[in-house]
């Protein structure tokens, strides 16, 4: 893969920083809520003339500090899962690092080709996640609230491995598809799930991050901007989705990775 140069990207003026930030805020709030925080800021970054690879590096690193937050506002909701937590970190560990050299080693051509079907297949995971959620819990053997979790079987483990995978190379749509498993392991509580599903973000995007960072992709100014952003969305949203329901962020979110796939695949159409 060909060393990308931030210093392509033209310097922005404080008007369009301010901008990817609050998509990076905005971003924080959704994955907080649910996930998918990535189809607000890999958008925001393409438009403001980022590269897509360095767009998609920039936005996990951007977005890590959300996650942190989020993560620690829903530290007394894992009081039962204290030590199941260490089984979870394993696969989504080794599990960013394979997706975030996959996307090293894929070239900068083939990974623009292939944006519009990666944010058209997270927007869909958006959609489905209620119906998937509902799925899963119906098919839960319940677990008490505020028991020790159980520890999660060696089938799930594998599944958070490959999720981890999609996480390190893309990642929107990543926390989605680790409710829907958690809630299949047994889980009824939403912010336990959330909690968890923090957990595992957080391990999948920390050496996704380190990956990043010591790769050059990374466009440093846009990132620690847009990080501001993203840890304030996180301690929002951790707060927002335990008290008022996200109706019309979920809306939202949908009508913006519909728009922005079409929007991508149009430019990339015309190139």
């Amino acid at each position: 893969m060909a060393i990308l140069n931030p210093t392509d990207v033209p310097a922005l003026e404080p008007m369009r920083l301010a901008l990817v930030a609050l998509a990076a805020m905005g971003g924080g709030i959704v994955n907080a809520i649910a996930g998918g925080g990535t189809l607000l800021t890999f958008p925001a970054l393409i438009g403001i003339g980022v590269p897509p690879l360095m767009a998609n590096a920039t936005s996990t690193v951007a977005l890590w500090p959300g996650t942190l937050t989020s993560f620690w506002s829903y530290r007394d909701s894992l009081r039962g899962a204290r030590s199941w937590t260490i089984r979870w970190a394993l696969p989504s560990l080794l599990g960013g690092i394979t997706g975030a050299v996959l996307l090293l080693c894929t070239p900068e051509r083939k990974f623009a080709d292939s944006v519009p079907w990666l944010i058209w297949g997270a927007t869909l995971l958006f959609v489905l996640q209620g119906p998937m959620m509902r799925w899963a819990v119906g098919h839960a053997i319940a677990v008490a609230d505020g028991a020790e979790l159980p520890p999660p079987p060696t089938g799930y483990l594998i599944y958070q491995y490959f999720v981890a995978i999609y996480g390190g190379y893309f990642g929107a749509g990543a926390g989605i598809l680790m409710l829907a498993a958690l809630g299949m392991m047994g889980l009824t509580n939403i912010h336990t799930m959330n909690g968890l599903k923090n957990w595992g973000g957080l391990n999948i995007n920390l050496v996704a991050v380190l990956i990043f960072a010591v790769s050059g992709i990374v466009h440093w100014p846009i990132a620690l901007t847009m990080a501001v952003g993203a840890a304030l969305g996180g301690m929002i949203g951790a707060r927002l989705a335990q008290r008022v329901g996200q109706h019309w962020v979920r809306r939202a979110i949908i009508g913006i990775g519909i728009g922005s796939g079409a929007w991508m695949l149009i430019e990339r159409l015309s190139a």
